[in-house]
């Protein structure tokens, strides 16, 4: 794609007016055509913000144009956050404190390209009878009894219902630039909606996002899209898969992908994520919670691939006697690998209930990051909140950054956290194994691997566990080789 016009970065430069026409519903970054009708545009858009640099409003037009025709439903996001990405400048580590620790000029280093069509691969087998494929961040396939492509919902209950989500999620306030890239350059959204009372424990939907570099030096981008909706009493089990194919595992790309999950009164969601991108792919990630009064969401994460990994994770509690269980686990072990958990976990209600486990080892030049946040408000009496985080450094040049934070303005609560980083594992755990006849090396590479399986096995589904510590496995005896 062209660059720019002269007269829209003139207009964006001059910060006097905002390259903008809006067709009703869905705010445009550019219109084509002669440049007179730019200028008249941007000056019917004077009073809007000034855009933010030339990088993010090219990529914003790049995703627009490769949108196409989409889903009505989707114009009320589109539409807001296009408005937002006009007034937020690409964060940099002076510059936003969200990403202070966070180095992401990686995405800067290449040139932004966008898939045409999808690669030409069958879906890649599952084991499970309801499952969601992307392809380059395009919905390629759905199967199951409660799933579907957002396009071929029919007119009634449950469109509604997903399209009052996708109206509300253009009012999240705590979104960032990626996430206002998903909702632009979405082409479409996998719904998975429990109807009230059914159960889907047993029968997991499993969601598989395949990526593949272009191959001409640049960074493809795609932006796949979730909706989860689990009713009243409903049930339902999330497995949540990314992965490169072809060359080199998919070479280089820039998965931006965005999960959001509702969990009505009463309801359960088990999401397990797992994370196994190419080392020279971006991975920018958004999951999004709301749970209602009396529901359960229970989390597992095993992070070990992409250079650059930021997953942000919000979760608000909307009701009392909330259950939340989240469990992280991050290898960061290729040249200048970083893992970045972003979590947020707002408690509102009485009785509210959480517990959170984040893991992380880096080796290498690897670098890991978790900014964990609970805020525990007035009105969540009697709330029970704890969060631990433990971190293991393999080698002198990892680094890790960890910041935990626990917020607490109720005055009746059981709040606990811990943050512990290690450079080894405790020389009584070693002596344990020494004592049994287990040189201390074969000792140490056994606790290295217990260290992220303590994470791993929590996955609740067996075929996805057992790939992931494999994977996990080859990973760690990898990087001690590299060590050498």
């Amino acid at each position: 794609m062209s660059s720019p016009s002269p007269a829209l970065c003139a207009a964006a430069a001059a910060s006097c007016s905002t390259p903008l026409r809006v067709a009703s519903p869905v705010v445009r970054f550019r219109r084509s055509g002669a440049p007179a009708s730019v200028v008249s545009a941007a000056r019917a858009a004077a009073a809007a913000p000034a855009v933010s640099d030339d990088l993010v409003l090219r990529i914003a037009e790049q995703l627009e144009d490769s949108v196409g025709a989409s889903s009505p439903l989707l114009d009320p996001l589109r539409s807001a956050s296009a408005l937002s990405l006009l007034s937020t400048r690409w964060p940099t580590r002076r510059s936003n404190e969200a990403y202070r620790f966070t180095d992401i000029s990686y995405l800067r280093s290449l040139p932004i390209s966008l898939p045409s069509q999808p690669l030409a691969v069958a879906p890649p087998a599952s084991p499970y009878a309801s499952h969601v494929h992307f392809s380059d961040g395009v919905l390629t396939s759905s199967s199951g009894a409660h799933v579907s492509a957002l396009a071929d919902i029919p007119p009634g209950r449950v469109r509604d219902r997903a399209a009052a989500a996708l109206a509300a999620s253009a009012e999240f306030a705590d979104k960032d630039i990626f996430y206002d890239f998903n909702a632009v350059g979405a082409k479409d959204v996998a719904v998975v909606h429990v109807p009230e009372g059914v159960s889907m424990a047993d029968d997991p939907v499993h969601i598989m996002f395949s990526y593949s570099g272009c191959g001409d030096g640049s960074m493809m981008m795609s932006n796949p899209r979730v909706l989860v909706v689990a009713e009243k009493g409903a049930e339902v089990a999330i497995i949540e898969e990314h992965f490169g194919v072809g060359q080199e595992d998919g070479g280089c790309y820039w998965a931006n992908p965005v999960m959001e999950i509702i969990v009505e009164e009463n309801a359960k969601v088990v999401h397990s994520y797992v994370q196994q991108q190419s080392f020279v792919a971006a991975h920018t990630k958004w999951t999004v919670v709301q749970q209602n009064t009396s529901s359960n969401y229970e989390f597992v994460e095993a992070s070990i691939g992409a250079r650059l990994n930021r997953h942000n994770l919000h979760i608000q509690q909307l009701g009392p006697e909330t259950n939340t269980q989240l469990s992280t686990f991050h290898f960061s072990a290729q040249n200048k690998q970083i893992h970045d958990l972003h979590s947020k976990l707002i408690l509102d209600h009485p009785r509210g209930r959480s517990h959170q486990i984040h893991r992380l080892i880096a080796s290498g030049t690897g670098n890991g990051i978790f900014d964990g946040n609970i805020k525990v408000n007035r009105y969540a009496q009697q709330t029970d909140a704890g969060q631990e985080t433990k971190c293991l450094l393999l080698s002198s040049k990892a680094l890790v950054n960890v910041k935990p934070n626990l917020q607490i303005i109720a005055d009746d609560v059981k709040c606990t956290h811990g943050a512990a980083i290690s450079g080894e594992h405790d020389p009584n755990a070693i002596y344990f194994l020494q004592a049994r006849g287990i040189d201390a090396k074969t000792a140490a590479d056994a606790l290295n691997f217990a260290f992220g399986a303590h994470v791993i096995n929590q996955i609740p589904f067996k075929p996805i566990e057992k790939k992931t510590l494999s994977h996990f496995k080859a990973l760690l005896a990898s990087s001690r080789q590299n060590e050498k």
